[in-house]
């Protein structure tokens, strides 16, 4: 199972929001490629990167931080947050970054998205859903599509969709354990599908449950920042 930390940026800062909420924003580094370095000097191979700000605007906007990290470590970037144009998904690539998360305009454009898992490959696209009580929600959490998980899966899954990571809202940043029954039904209904757990993720025990289900990676944030769990206790995945 892949052990991806993440590192969410505004302002070229290293940031926690709690439940995808902006005005619960909290500070935990000033220097995002010092925390990415931390990661690989413990031994951890991955790295899912987020800017907020992009998220929010609906445009890439922290390129420094994204050619900083890609340059100065081996970390296999999987970058997420406002992108909408091709150009983006070809420069971030360009930039060093292994694979891209659409997640808003996988929901308000498919068919886009269809062109470019065909153009850039299933193994450069990660799906991204965020999920609130099984329906997708989209533009940084702002609004909810009146799209099933699993109405949205089976679209893109016809059109080769390969990876999909799965966040669900009301556990993100809260530290009380993923939504075990959520990823549990995700991959019983597509096991064709490397599923990537994201949110809630508060121990190591919680590692080991999403190993059980089948669960092909998983994001941890908080529990990191916060000490729940340390780096070293990683490497056994």
């Amino acid at each position: 199972m892949r052990i991806i930390p993440a590192i969410d940026i505004i302002d070229g800062k290293c940031v926690r929001l709690t439940q995808g909420d902006y005005a619960q924003k909290k500070i935990y580094n000033e220097d995002p490629l010092a925390v990415a370095k931390s990661f690989e000097n413990a031994g951890i191979k991955y790295l899912h990167l987020v800017d907020l700000d992009g998220a929010k605007a609906g445009a890439v906007k922290n390129w420094a931080v994204v050619k900083a990290i890609t340059s100065a470590t081996k970390l296999q970037v999987d970058f997420g947050g406002g992108i909408k144009k091709e150009d983006d998904i070809t420069k971030l690539l360009d930039h060093g970054v292994k694979q891209v998360n659409l997640g808003s305009i996988a929901v308000k454009d498919p068919k886009l998205v269809f062109h470019w898992i065909s153009k850039f490959g299933a193994d450069k696209i990660i799906l991204s859903a965020d999920v609130k009580n099984e329906l997708v929600q989209i533009s940084g959490w702002l609004e909810s599509a009146s799209i099933t998980i699993e109405d949205f899966v089976k679209d893109f899954e016809q059109h080769g969709i390969r990876y999909i990571t799965c966040t669900d809202i009301s556990t993100d940043g809260m530290l009380s354990g993923p939504n075990e029954a959520l990823y549990q039904k995700l991959v019983k209904r597509f096991p064709g599908i490397q599923w990537i757990a994201s949110g809630g993720v508060s121990a190591v025990s919680d590692l080991e449950k999403l190993k059980t289900l089948g669960m092909d990676g998983v994001i941890i944030g908080k529990a990191i920042y916060e000490g729940k769990i340390k780096l070293e206790e990683l490497t056994k995945f």
